[in-house]
């Protein structure tokens, strides 16, 4: 997988789910789908290596997202 810029990371830690996969299909080149998994795997990522860096939870993370 290429490398993504360092925003995707933060976008990702604070809940910027729409900014993160629109910087992730720019960086990409890639479909929403493919998106969706990149983002997929660098939240898995980053929820292993940096539990504490996140603004909420896991249960809480999509809360609200798609209502």
């Amino acid at each position: 997988m290429a490398e993504l810029p360092a925003s995707v990371d933060r976008d990702i830690l604070t809940r910027r789910i729409i900014p993160a996969l629109v910087t992730i299909r720019e960086t990409l080149g890639c479909s929403i789908p493919e998106a969706l998994d990149v983002f997929q795997i660098r939240y898995d990522e980053l929820r292993r290596d940096r539990p504490a860096d996140f603004t909420v939870g896991p249960e809480e993370y999509g809360e609200g997202f798609y209502s």
